[in-house]
């Protein structure tokens, strides 16, 4: 579950009444649908999760199935209120295991337009990264991954927040896919 956003607008960084050591923090481990169903309550909101939804429908089909992404940006705070404007996008890493028979360079050489930053955000409206699971974890990749934790739980005004982790799941987003469709034709957020 996703706790409710604090007074200033943000995911609280540790859920609200557990101690500070308490494991039950961000990134708060969600399924796809609690998140759409969470963060779908503007027109806005509801374009950019269609856009998330089919980004990762183009990640499973070059067979990147197995992963989680981290969801962040000014998508997962209060950003109407705050500061009277709608999100514009929704920052994602992916933390994925290779398809079987690519290695990395096969998979960018295969399919670099989803590798393409520029593409995925004008196209589907998410400001996408990626970082390799499977492999031996070097200085390098701590670095990395130690990069986004620290960023994305401050704001750019250093106040702490939380953020959102979903896993990859092809069945249940086909599901969420179509609900979430029919929202956007039915103007469900009004």
């Amino acid at each position: 579950m996703i706790p409710k956003w604090n007074a200033a607008g943000l995911i609280p960084p540790i859920r609200p009444s557990q101690p500070g050591h308490s494991p039950d923090r961000s990134p708060y481990t969600v399924s796809i649908d609690v998140l759409v169903d969470y963060f779908s309550f503007s027109e806005k909101r509801i374009e950019i999760l269609y856009g998330l939804l089919l980004y990762r429908k183009e990640l499973y089909e070059i067979g990147i199935i197995d992963g989680f992404q981290w969801i962040d940006g000014s998508f997962v705070e209060k950003v109407e209120e705050a500061e009277s404007r709608d999100p514009r996008d929704v920052d994602v890493v992916t933390f994925y295991a290779l398809p079987n028979g690519q290695t990395q360079t096969s998979l960018l050489k295969d399919h670099s337009e989803l590798f393409n930053h520029e593409r995925i955000k004008s196209t589907f409206l998410v400001d996408s990264y990626y970082q390799q699971l499977g492999d031996k974890l070097s200085k390098n990749q701590i670095v990395r991954i130690s990069y986004w934790y620290s960023m994305w739980s401050h704001r750019r005004d250093g106040i702490w927040k939380g953020f959102i982790q979903v896993d990859l799941n092809q069945t249940l987003d086909y599901e969420v896919l179509k609900v979430l469709n029919s929202k956007r034709l039915k103007g469900a957020w009004s």
